[in-house]
């Protein structure tokens, strides 16, 4: 029987993706393991590889195509034996279904049928998975998701489970949630409005990617949902440029001459934010509505500029690693952020997040907290400026830092704490290397 390709998911919080190109055409043979497509989220561009073997018969979602849903058929395979010119033109009757595949590097399997027996209800106290549609639709219509039994991949609830549940009465209704008002979220001017304020033909139109449209809607969800506060401090840098000097100078070399590191001043601010997460835990938190999230390690996150706006890769147990091994490492994840490479698991998450824009000689500015992050340090520029030491006027490089914090989870007091031991840090770095 012919077989669906679905769109798959390459996060647990996908719920469409842009189908850049096919890798195969129709009429192509498809072994297990074969590159089919290429798919991009807002952050990464994934490889997809097929898990089933026949004709690619047809193309129903076309390579540039954006917005393409999860679980949407995007392609039909017919198997052996089959007519590929009656799959392709639809007459073969209700095709075979099979699971989505799977993306490479990594990707959250898709939600699709599988041709076993459903698995049972989850088990008090056990994790739950769920397609985002099947938790958008339990949601909407009260149910406990815990006691739908899943027919998806590895027991995971889909769509057709949580419709056969609401036909069947087989599950549960959520226990009822605390009455509150929703926020009302402010709105822009539409855009024939705002297109109205302008002479016609006096601008281009340039359509939103789905990378402007999550940062947008990320950001503005922020603003609008979290409460910020705001910590500045000015910290010397003397001492940190003076050891950065002395440890790059005595880099070893590999056989190509290269120095086997070469640290920068923001691989000190990243250091530094973990090892004073680490002295200062009651700031190393998540909010949640049930309870603080308090984590035992500092993962840090580190903006990075990519054409059409920013990614946040993240540097995990950053207090346990040397200074070499986060400039290495940070060195890399970079790169592969800039060519949209990265695993989901090496941007989702964290703690906290660094956003230097130093480099671009920015004094000082405010960043805005990115969920689950509690705190983001913004980093201005060194510089030289005039500073007071014991009563006698003196030039120092100086760098202003700024911590936005979710007031929420970090108040003023702690925030400050935390700022102190990172300005601590900065100005006596050998604090970090011990």
């Amino acid at each position: 029987m012919a077989v669906e390709i679905l769109m798959p998911a390459l996060s647990p919080t996908m719920e469409k993706g842009n189908l850049a190109k096919w890798l195969k055409k129709e009429g192509d043979r498809i072994k297990s393991g074969d590159i089919l497509a290429e798919i991009e989220t807002d952050k990464a561009t994934m490889e997809v590889e097929a898990i089933d073997e026949g004709i690619l018969a047809k193309i129903l979602v076309p390579g540039g195509t954006q917005d393409v849903a999860v679980n949407q058929v995007i392609a039909l395979i017919a198997s052996d034996g089959e007519d590929v010119s009656k799959v392709a033109a639809g007459g073969a009757g209700a095709p075979k279904v099979a699971a989505a595949p799977a993306a490479t590097p990594t990707a959250t399997p898709a939600s699709a049928p599988v041709a076993t027996a459903p698995a049972a209800p989850v088990a008090s106290g056990a994790k739950l998975f769920a397609s985002p549609l099947a938790k958008r639709m339990a949601k909407e219509a009260g149910l406990d998701l815990a006691t739908i039994a899943g027919s998806g991949p590895h027991g995971r609830i889909v769509e057709r489970d949580i419709k056969a549940a609401l036909a069947g009465g087989t599950a549960k209704r959520a226990a009822p949630a605390a009455s509150v008002a929703a926020p009302v979220m402010a709105t822009g001017m539409a855009d024939e409005t705002v297109k109205k304020l302008f002479e016609v033909g006096s601008y281009e139109e340039i359509p939103h990617d789905s990378m402007r449209k999550t940062i947008a809607r990320r950001l503005l969800e922020a603003k609008q949902t979290i409460p910020h506060f705001y910590v500045s401090a000015d910290c010397e840098l003397d001492a940190l440029m003076a050891a950065r000097e002395a440890i790059n100078a005595s880099a070893p070399k590999g056989a190509d001459g290269k120095p086997a590191y070469k640290l920068s001043v923001n691989d000190f601010v990243i250091k530094a934010l973990a090892v004073a997460l680490m002295r200062v835990p009651d700031a190393n938190v998540t909010w949640t509505e049930g309870a603080m999230l308090k984590h035992k390690h500092a993962d840090v996150g580190v903006a990075v500029s990519i054409p059409g706006g920013l990614i946040t890769p993240i540097v995990r147990k950053a207090e346990l690693k040397s200074l070499s091994a986060i400039s290495n490492e940070m060195k890399d994840l970079a790169a592969r952020a800039r060519n949209r490479k990265l695993k989901p698991e090496e941007y989702q998450g964290g703690s906290t997040a660094v956003s230097n824009l130093g480099m671009f000689g920015v004094k000082n500015f405010q960043a805005i907290v990115n969920p689950p992050h509690a705190t983001i340090l913004a980093v201005g520029a060194g510089e030289q400026r005039a500073v007071v030491k014991n009563g006698q006027l003196a030039v120092a490089t100086v760098m202003t830092v700024t911590f936005s914090t979710d007031h929420r989870a970090v108040d003023g007091a702690l925030g400050a704490e935390l700022i102190q031991a990172f300005k601590t840090l900065i100005e006596n770095p050998v604090g970090m290397l011990v």
